[in-house]
């Protein structure tokens, strides 16, 4: 059974973040329970709608495999069921069971052929960026400018703050998973 979450959200929305919810839905294709709860104080839910209004897709190397790898490692590092669950959805038009093992933490990256050099940096950066403290070792830097673009690292160090501030969110809110 899953519970509910912490609050519910408020029973009359204004009619902008009502607009807002839709088109998150429409672009989404989820009603998302986080999203009707930020309501509650507006300014977070048009920072948050804004912010996902500018969500990167491919740019350079960093293509819609690498960040659904980066985004589900993010959902799996911070254990975030509405995460797990949101950016994990047709994981396998993208990925094998051996990456997603990979993604979860039960696999080395460096044990699965499939998954190139890239892809295994950007899975590491990730987890180093959602552990607590972040502690990005100077050879990781290194090694990111070598494999990336400049606009290409801002760009995972950005999906990866992302995800890490829904998972907060919604974990702080009491979000269940979807479905």
């Amino acid at each position: 059974m899953t519970l509910p979450a912490f609050i519910a959200p408020p029973r009359r929305i204004p009619f902008p973040l009502r607009l807002g919810l839709w088109i998150a839905k429409r672009a989404s294709g989820e009603d998302t329970l986080v999203a009707r709860l930020l309501t509650w104080y507006p300014r977070a839910a048009i920072g948050a709608g804004v912010m996902e209004a500018l969500v990167a897709h491919d740019v350079g190397r960093v293509d819609e495999r690498m960040l659904k790898l980066v985004r589900m490692t993010v959902s799996s590092v911070t254990d975030c069921p509405f995460c797990v669950g949101f950016n994990g959805r047709d994981w396998q038009k993208h990925l094998t069971d051996d990456e997603l093992a990979v993604v979860q933490g039960r696999r080395d990256a460096a044990d699965v052929a499939t998954l190139d050099a890239a892809e295994r940096l950007a899975i590491e950066y990730a987890r180093v960026l959602s552990a607590t403290p972040v502690a990005v070792p100077r050879d990781m830097a290194d090694r990111l400018n070598a494999h990336f673009t400049e606009r290409e690292i801002v760009v995972l160090a950005t999906t990866v703050a992302q995800v890490g501030y829904w998972a907060r969110v919604a974990q702080g809110l009491g979000c269940p998973g979807l479905g």
